[in-house]
């Protein structure tokens, strides 16, 4: 018989969520690259996680889960909040990308300003149903992340709620004028100034 403890099980955890996290995401992104043809989308895609990444690590550090040395207390629900962090910011940049190509390619748009402002615009709605319904239903258990039983509900969705505020808000702003700058859609694409 062997006897562990919880720090080393926590650890394993950790640990395991990490390597298939990594194995996932490599998978995402070779997914992505198949079906966008294009690095430049693919690499607007992935430029929206910092976005959630700054307001996942800023909500950690307003909720004091760092230790006294300036070291973040990662726990496992925090990890587990970014990587489903992650995957909500994904979904709102694939669905932003994806329409601004649909506009170009079948509705024949002219890629430029007007273009993005449209693409934007419809894609408004979308984006702030998905975020705001993910914050309702996890703001009870952000709420009560200090109770007891909730040691990993409570950090992942505090890290959830904090990237949620800072990827819908750049995503809405930044994304549209990083697409107008480096986007390459339709086959004649007119360089944006």
């Amino acid at each position: 018989m062997e006897f562990i403890g919880a720090t080393e099980e926590q650890a394993a955890a950790q640990n395991e969520l990490l390597l298939h996290s990594l194995m996932a995401a490599a998978g995402i992104i070779l997914l992505l690259a198949m079906v966008f043809r294009k690095a430049s989308h693919l690499l607007l895609v992935l430029a929206n996680l910092p976005f959630a990444l700054v307001g996942g690590v800023l909500a950690i550090f307003l909720n004091g889960y760092f230790s006294a040395g300036g070291q973040a207390t990662l726990s496992l629900g925090t990890l587990v909040g970014f990587v489903t962090l992650f995957g909500i910011t994904m979904r709102n940049s694939i669905m932003m990308i994806s329409h601004f190509d649909h506009l170009v390619n079948e509705d024949r748009q002219p890629w430029g300003l007007e273009t993005v402002l449209r693409g934007a615009g419809e894609r408004l709605i979308p984006i702030l149903m998905t975020a705001l319904v993910t914050a309702l239903g996890l703001l009870p258990l952000a709420l009560g992340s200090g109770e007891a039983g909730r040691e990993i509900e409570g950090p992942m969705a505090i890290v959830i709620l904090g990237g949620l505020v800072t990827s819908t808000a750049l995503n809405l702003l930044v994304l549209p004028t990083l697409a107008l700058r480096y986007g390459r859609f339709g086959s004649t694409t007119a360089k944006a100034a």
